[in-house]
């Protein structure tokens, strides 16, 4: 195709993305610059309002929202896609602790009553959590961004919502801008979430996109509860997703180390602990 009919090509697609005089939405423009992250590893702002026909300080607006809800990296002039260490994927981490991890799940499910709502967002402690939920046939309605999750719970009494946005397979879970909305549509009785630490600063995620999946999900809920191993006591991922007084109960495999442990107490955060750790208290 010549440049000149991909040009009209482009304009026409973005008049019916965008109001009538060609120009993108809100939601729409951020969808369409990180699709235009996933086609180059920077793209900078004066090449993106020229674009979608939009002034720099829209532009810087999108990219800081982006950037904030951990979707991009901001640079100057424009932004970049995430740069990340390695982290262990989904089924790096489902392999491991997985007693402890069902210890945790059980724990959390007990928690969970007849008829409630609830979000479960994408990890290998929250699989445990709806296989757990699966088990109980408690009849409620879930919420999640995780695929595995939605597999598990989506065969009982359970009625499971599944986020719509951008697949991740190494995380069978979708994340973005359309996960965000879609989150936005509704409020629930509790979020019940896992992550990659907890320390006396707050829950954080190193996983690209959950950390604003989470913060999503803890806005949405009356009551905000977290599923953590011991061994992401005193970890910072990537991310802060909340400071510890944001959240209501902590469900773990062990009792945190004193500091994180007096701090989770003032911050007034009920700290569950699973029977079959019990013995090594």
């Amino acid at each position: 195709m010549s440049g000149i009919g991909r040009s009209v090509e482009t304009a026409a697609q973005d008049t019916r993305l965008g109001d009538r005089n060609g120009k993108l939405k809100k939601t729409e423009r951020r969808k369409q610059i990180l699709l235009e992250l996933k086609l180059r590893p920077h793209v900078r702002i004066s090449d993106l309002a020229q674009r979608f026909n939009a002034s720099a300080e829209t532009l810087r607006r999108d990219l800081d929202a982006l950037a904030k809800d951990g979707l991009i990296d901001r640079a100057h002039g424009g932004a970049s896609v995430p740069v990340q260490g390695h982290y262990p994927s989904l089924e790096e981490r489902t392999a491991g602790r997985v007693a402890e991890r069902a210890s945790i799940a059980t724990l959390a499910a007990a928690e969970v009553c007849e008829g409630e709502t609830i979000m479960i967002d994408s990890g290998s402690t929250t699989i445990e959590l709806a296989k757990a939920l699966a088990y109980r046939g408690v009849s409620c309605t879930v919420i999640t961004n995780s695929l595995p999750v939605a597999m598990t719970l989506g065969h009982g009494a359970i009625n499971v919502l599944l986020c719509p946005g951008e697949y991740q397979a190494s995380e069978s879970a979708v994340i973005g801008t359309e996960t965000l909305e879609f989150l936005r549509n509704y409020n629930v009785d509790r979020c019940m979430m896992g992550a990659s630490g907890l320390c006396k600063d707050g829950v954080s995620e190193t996983v690209h996109g959950f950390a604003a999946v989470k913060r999503e999900m803890l806005r949405r809920a009356s009551t905000c509860q977290l599923l953590v191993g011991s061994e992401k006591f005193g970890q910072k991922g990537l991310a802060r997703v909340v400071g510890i007084e944001g959240l209501n109960t902590v469900f773990a495999d062990a009792r945190p180390e004193q500091d994180l442990l007096d701090a989770l107490i003032a911050a007034r955060v009920d700290i569950r602990v699973a029977d079959s750790a019990q013995q090594s208290q």
